[in-house]
């Protein structure tokens, strides 16, 4: 059985509006139209039967995993987390060294993942990488590549 999954109270209501969602607006809309579909009779050939049903897997494999997330789920009180060091909730400023380059990175739970806005998942190798870091220690994480190493310039709680 795979870890917890640390999340904010506001990520996990997420996770689960997207499951309501998914299961009571979503899915009785293809339940309909795999029944239109097979009023048209002949199932074998009929394209837009196939569909449906193909979405329907789909979305119940979605379904699946949304619920398996939100039975690991561990919501995390950040109250009680240290304001040192690099935890969940922490956005936390870094200095590729091979690089030269600074970029932040907001250490977050399911859910709330966004690499575009910087936002990471706390279970990624990266994250894993900077966890527990101080301001000035250097962090190493093994990627496919090698080895990158990050300094930790700053970090901060922005809520």
């Amino acid at each position: 059985m795979s870890d917890a999954v640390p999340m904010t109270r506001a990520g996990y209501e997420k996770i689960r509006a997207e499951l309501e969602e998914m299961e009571n607006v979503q899915m009785p809309e293809i339940t309909k139209r795999i029944a239109e579909a097979r009023a048209e009779g002949d199932l074998k050939e009929n394209a837009e039967y196939h569909g449906a049903r193909e979405s329907q897997g789909m979305l119940q494999a979605k379904i699946n995993s949304l619920k398996t997330k939100l039975a690991k789920a561990t919501i995390v009180d950040m109250s009680k987390l240290p304001k040192d060091e690099v935890v969940f909730g922490c956005t936390v400023k870094v200095k590729d060294l091979d690089f030269g380059d600074t970029e932040e990175f907001t250490m977050v739970g399911a859910g709330e993942e966004d690499i575009d806005e910087g936002r990471i998942n706390v279970t990624s190798p990266l994250a894993q990488g900077l966890i527990g870091k101080k301001v000035g220690e250097v962090a190493e994480v093994e990627v496919p590549a090698g080895v990158n190493k990050f300094e930790i310039l700053e970090i901060r709680f922005d809520d």
